[in-house]
């Protein structure tokens, strides 16, 4: 049976109705501080937990309830006969149910501005040390840490004046994930606060549930999206969707593979991805311009992709959008006639990210799980240093075609590997995506670009092993190559350009995406 209950939370919501609920069912509630202070104006009687230990509140609040008589009528476990003896002796007053949730850290290190100092004094030491004890010690103690539990614990208190084992350990599980994300927060706070490059020993990672999705990468997948709980500016997780169904696992990965080429360009751009993969990139004098070289690039491909834009979508590009089957539409904006026009379609999803231009952020790791562990590694963020650019052969592209030099290295990027680009007047002709070997994929941009081949450049993310792509792209009438270089036949590749004419450039940074 509940008899005493131990209530502080940081979190008042619903708190007072709850604690009504107790008063009625007969139990005795004890708090502290502001708790406390808010259930005494509203008429429930409490006793303080200084009243309980006769020990009062000490340094600045620091010390409230770490005290032997809190954690001893917490953890006394209820059938063990030595326990009793105990509780007997030293009279421990037991706390058959506990409501805790902690100091708002999180909030806290999310304003502007806030002080080292005013954020450890937000690491909550007695709320994590109680809850700890009462989900410990489940099998006799009820706990309590998220609100929306507060409807059904009542609901079993006043049926049978207490709880069931099952709820009682599913709440307790509930406080040991809780306790660890929060630690976990703290950790990743201080591990940024010192600046320190170094990964450490133990990594510890938290992310919170935002919603169950329909399924996986297949019907028979089960799929959650979980987000970090302080998501960077700019990324997926802080888009808004303005309409359409609920986005898929595929539309999450495929929109962020989108985002994260977007980011690339701070002129007008167009972005289109499918299966992964960019199928379309353009960079134009306006949004429509680059939406329909975009389009362009890759007509066929394009249909049931991703699109995402870095301009406000108006009328005349949404007429455009509103031609195609697309899954997903995601922009910094758009106007109220183009939402008009893109909400005639009722399955198309519409994405708000109004910070969506911000370069994707240095400091955040990039991972990947495997069987049984975790990769992680710095973001793939530069194109190529300066320094090491260079030209490699006689021949030399205009000046004025450099800019489809980076413009290649900026999408290669971002194909999955093996990766070979064709691009012209900044837009992509021809893709070639994830060979087991670069001809394959050189033959498959070249194939994809027909016509278009002629005078574009090719961008690889990888040296070449062989001179056959470079006799591939000389066919197909390239007008120069960028590749990063650093094979050991790379003089081959070097011969062969300068046999058929070709430009070459080497930029010293390899970019392999798996």
């Amino acid at each position: 049976m509940i008899r005493r209950a131990l209530v502080s939370v940081s979190d008042k919501t619903g708190i007072v109705d709850f604690c009504k609920a107790l008063e009625k069912a007969g139990i005795e509630i004890v708090s502290t501080g502001g708790t406390a202070d808010l259930l005494a104006a509203n008429q429930i009687p409490v006793r303080n937990v200084s009243d309980l230990t006769g020990f009062p509140e000490c340094l600045d609040g620091r010390v409230k309830t770490l005290h032997p008589l809190v954690h001893g009528g917490i953890l006394a476990i209820r059938d063990n006969p030595e326990h009793q003896k105990t509780v007997q002796e030293l009279e421990l007053p037991l706390i058959d149910l506990v409501c805790i949730n902690l100091y708002p850290f999180k909030a806290t290190i999310q304003k502007p501005h806030v002080s080292l100092e005013t954020c450890i004094e937000n690491i909550d030491i007695g709320g994590p040390t109680m809850l700890r004890s009462a989900a410990k010690n489940y099998g006799d103690v009820t706990v309590l840490v998220d609100p929306d539990d507060y409807a059904p614990v009542l609901e079993q208190i006043a049926r049978d004046g207490d709880t069931d084992r099952a709820t009682r350990a599913r709440l307790s599980r509930k406080v040991f994930e809780h306790t660890a994300a929060y630690d976990a927060l703290i950790a990743d706070y201080l591990r940024r606060q010192s600046g320190t490059e170094e990964w450490p020993a133990k990594l510890t990672l938290t992310f919170e549930k935002d919603s169950d999705l329909r399924y996986g990468e297949n019907p028979h997948q089960r799929a959650v999206f979980y987000k970090n709980p302080i998501p960077a500016a700019g990324t997926l997780a802080r888009a808004t969707k303005l309409h359409g169904k609920e986005l898929s696992y595929n539309n999450f990965a495929d929109t962020d593979a989108a985002l994260q080429l977007l980011k690339e360009f701070s002129d007008p751009a167009a972005v289109a991805v499918k299966h992964a993969n960019p199928c379309g990139v353009a960079i134009g004098r306006n949004l429509a311009e680059a939406f329909n070289k975009a389009y362009e690039a890759d007509p066929v491909s394009i249909f049931g992709g991703i699109v995402a834009v870095n301009r406000t979508v108006d009328e005349a590009v949404a007429q455009s959008m509103a031609k195609i089957f697309l899954e997903v539409i995601i922009a910094p904006d758009y106007t109220e006639q183009a939402l008009a026009v893109l909400k005639e379609k009722k399955n198309l999803r519409l994405l708000l990210l109004a910070d969506l231009g911000l370069p994707a952020p240095a400091s955040e790791p990039a991972l990947k799980a495997i069987s049984g562990g975790l990769l992680i590694q710095d973001p793939d963020v530069d194109v190529w240093a300066d320094a090491d650019f260079r030209k490699v052969t006689a021949a030399s592209i205009e000046p004025e075609r450099m800019p489809d030099l980076e413009f290649a290295m900026k999408v290669v990027k971002h194909v999955r590997s093996n990766a070979i680009v064709l691009v012209r007047d900044l837009q992509t002709v021809g893709i070639g995506p994830g060979q087991p070997n670069r001809i394959t994929s050189a033959r498959i941009a070249i194939e994809n670009a027909g016509e278009k081949s002629k005078g574009s450049v090719m961008g690889s993310d990888a040296f070449f092993p062989f001179s056959d792509s470079v006799e591939a792209a000389a066919a197909a009438g390239v007008a120069a190559i960028v590749q990063p270089g650093g094979s050991i036949r790379d003089q081959e590749s070097i011969d062969a350009c300068d046999r058929l004419g070709v430009p070459m450039y080497f930029t010293g940074m390899r970019h392999f995406r798996h």
